[in-house]
C-alpha cells in the first residue's frame, strides 16, 4: 500500500502521514488473514468497547508523554498540562486553549469543523473517485433518509478526516440553530485511507449521527459524524434548539481516529479554491478548525431566511 500523502494549508507543502497503528492497518486491509480477523471480531462495536476500556484506565497514562514525544504535539496548545490527565483517553478528547485555534471572523465565511485531512466536492451526487477511481458516494444509505439524499444530492460536501494524532472534539462550521442527533448504528471499520482505498463504503455503513443545522446565510447544514475502529464512543456536548456561533464546540470522539461529514444544501456555498483543487487530484487538505472552507453562496431564485 502507498503511503499517504495530503498537502498542508498552513505549512504549504506536501507531507506524508504519520498512521498510528500502521502495521496492523496494513495487515487488516490488506493481508487475507487480516480481513478474516475483521470480518470476525475487529469491525465489531464491542472489540472498540474492549479497546476503549484499556485506554481509560489509570495505567494508560503512562502512554501519553511517548505520543506526544513521537507525534511532535505542542502542549502550550492544551487547556490543561499533560499530567493533568488521568488516561489516555481523557488525553486524547482533551480541550485547547481558545488561542490555539482561531475561528475565521468573516460572517460569510464557513470554516472546517475539525483539526483533519478534508475533501471537497461541488455535487454530493457526483463524487466517483475517493482515494481510488470508481468509488461513488452512496448518500442515501449514508443519510438513512432517501428524500433528504435527494435534497442534497447538488450540493456540497465536505470529508475531514481525523486521525488518532489530531485534536478529537468537532465544531459547528458555521452560526445557527441545531436539532438532536439522530443516530444511525452500524459497524466501526477503519476509516483511514489505507481501509477506504479497499472499501469506501465504510463512511457510509458505519456507526454515524446526523445533526440538522438551521442557518440564515447557509440554509439547513447537515453535520455528520462518523465512528470507527477503536472511537467507543461520538460524545454530543451542544444543547439541541440552543443557537450556537460558528466555532462552539459540538462534541467529542472518545479513542480512535474519525471523520466528520458536512453538507450544504445546493447553491449554499462556494468551497475554497485550494480545497477543490487538491480534492480534484485526490489528494486531501490538512487544515485546523476554524480555517475557511467556503463562503456563503445564494442560487438564483433562492433565499435562505434562516
Amino acid at each position: 500500500m502507498e503511503p499517504i500523502r495530503y498537502f498542508n494549508r498552513h505549512t504549504g507543502a506536501i507531507e506524508t502521514e504519520q498512521v498510528y497503528g500502521e502495521g496492523f492497518l496494513r495487515w487488516a486491509y490488506g493481508n487475507p488473514l487480516g480481513a478474516l480477523a475483521l470480518a470476525a471480531l475487529v469491525k465489531r462495536p464491542m472489540f472498540s468497547r474492549w479497546y476503549g476500556r484499556r485506554m481509560s484506565s489509570a495505567a494508560s497514562a503512562a502512554r501519553i508523554a511517548p505520543f506526544i514525544a513521537r507525534y511532535g504535539l505542542d502542549p502550550a496548545e492544551f487547556a490543561d498540562p499533560p499530567e493533568s490527565y488521568a488516561s489516555f483517553n481523557e488525553f486524547f478528547y482533551r480541550k485547547l486553549k481558545p488561542a490555539a485555534r482561531p475561528i475565521d471572523g468573516d460572517d460569510a465565511s464557513a470554516v472546517f469543523p475539525a483539526d483533519g485531512r478534508h475533501l471537497g466536492f461541488e455535487r454530493a451526487s457526483a463524487i466517483s473517485a475517493v482515494f481510488v477511481k470508481g468509488q461513488r458516494f452512496d448518500l442515501p444509505t449514508l443519510l438513512g433518509d432517501a428524500a433528504l439524499a435527494a435534497r442534497y444530492a447538488d450540493g456540497a460536501l465536505v470529508l475531514s478526516r481525523l486521525c488518532p494524532v489530531d485534536y478529537h472534539r468537532f465544531h459547528f462550521p458555521v452560526a445557527g440553530t441545531p436539532g438532536a442527533t439522530r443516530m444511525i448504528n452500524g459497524p466501526l471499520f477503519s476509516v483511514s485511507p489505507l481501509a477506504l482505498r479497499q472499501r469506501l463504503s465504510y463512511l457510509w455503513t458505519n456507526k454515524r449521527s446526523v445533526t440538522r443545522l438551521e442557518t440564515r446565510r447557509f440554509g439547513t447544514v447537515l453535520l455528520l459524524e462518523i465512528g470507527a475502529t477503536c472511537v467507543g464512543t461520538i460524545a454530543q456536548t451542544y444543547r439541541p434548539g440552543s443557537p450556537v456561533a460558528k466555532g462552539e464546540e459540538k462534541g467529542y470522539f472518545a479513542f480512535g481516529g474519525s471523520s466528520t461529514i458536512t453538507l450544504f444544501e445546493p447553491g449554499a456555498i462556494r468551497l475554497e479554491a485550494d480545497l477543490l483543487n487538491h480534492s480534484a487530484a485526490h489528494t486531501e487538505l490538512y487544515a485546523r478548525i476554524g480555517s475557511r472552507l467556503g463562503s456563503a453562496a445564494q442560487a438564483p431564485g433562492h433565499t435562505y431566511d434562516g
